[in-house]
């Protein structure tokens, strides 16, 4: 645990890699069967046509090529040695094996890289898939990031996710028979969705094997059709305090060895729409710890009550 009162992802890399290790966004080229017709045309409502990759390289560029390229950017602010290679755009494991297997076995063979981080969906991981991931994940530690979003149907129906609870919990009882490491993306303020609707959410992460999870501030993006939504009828957002607060709140409900990747995220600036108040990341952060401070928690404080109470 560290000073911020929660057990933050650079923490944990720092305490099993001995330094600071930085993620690299690699695009794989792959689609989402959300987008490619086989689920839907449109994707997520909330989702770029960048497919939440707008920070990863071009798909144009070899593995090696994307990697080196993301390193060369780094340098410019830090001089660090261990990376992770974090597939990011789109559907992640959405391609045949073969294919995977040669896009992660790339990646993994340089020496730097110390894991490998897959974004994909919970219907994207038939057994060959799962095979190979816990074949690598003997050679070098293989997460595999999943956007649940939110444990609601009627929400899962509404951003047209195209999936149900009950695939999400067979893709994290499938990877975690495996010992595959699960990491679970929560959006925090939804349309429709109250506050207890959210730590919902997050008491039933606390209750199942995952490893880390990223807590997601909404973003409403230009060009999605959460975007249009918002500018036709615009529905009530989450001011600083009032998310910094509920962060603070799901904090306490999770348990203290789960990883925090995430607590408010970046939209790319110059498809934000709004709230215009998430760009200031470091603002946001300091307005979380102050509010864990001033409140008395920290990670884990209401998960044994919780966990004895149901």
């Amino acid at each position: 645990m560290n000073d911020a009162r929660y057990y933050s992802l650079n923490t944990y890399l720092r305490q099993t890699f001995g330094e600071k290790v930085y993620r690299l966004s690699l695009n794989g080229g792959m689609t989402c069967p959300n987008r490619d017709g086989s689920i839907d045309t449109r994707g997520c409502i909330f989702c770029s046509a960048g497919g939440s990759g707008d920070f990863a390289a071009s798909p144009q560029q070899s593995v090696t090529e994307q990697i080196a390229q993301a390193k060369l950017l780094l340098r410019e602010k830090t001089n660090c040695r261990k990376y992770i290679a974090y597939f990011q755009a789109y559907t992640n494991t959405y391609a045949p094996v073969g294919v995977l297997r040669a896009l992660y076995t790339e990646a993994l063979a340089q020496p730097d890289i110390v894991a490998l981080s897959i974004a994909t969906r919970c219907d994207c991981l038939p057994p060959e898939v799962l095979d190979l991931l816990a074949e690598l994940n003997t050679i070098k530690p293989v997460w595999v990031e999943l956007g649940l979003q939110t444990i609601h149907e009627h929400t899962l129906h509404l951003i047209r996710s195209g999936f149900s609870l009950a695939q999400y919990e067979q893709a994290v009882s499938a990877l975690h028979a495996r010992g595959i490491k699960v990491i679970t993306h929560l959006i925090l303020g939804l349309p429709g969705e109250t506050t207890e609707d959210m730590r919902a959410s997050v008491r039933y992460l606390a209750a199942h094997p995952v490893f880390g999870v990223k807590l997601q501030l909404l973003h409403v993006l230009e060009g999605t059709d959460l975007g249009t939504l918002y500018k036709n009828d615009p529905f009530p957002l989450f001011t600083l305090e009032e998310y910094c607060d509920l962060i603070a709140d799901c904090l306490a409900l999770l348990p203290p060895e789960m990883v925090i990747h995430r607590l408010t995220g970046d939209g790319p600036r110059r498809l934000l729409l709004a709230p215009l108040w998430s760009t200031d990341k470091k603002r946001v952060l300091n307005t979380i710890n102050r509010q864990l401070i001033q409140r008395d928690l920290w990670q884990g404080k209401y998960y044994r009550n919780e966990e004895t109470h149901g």
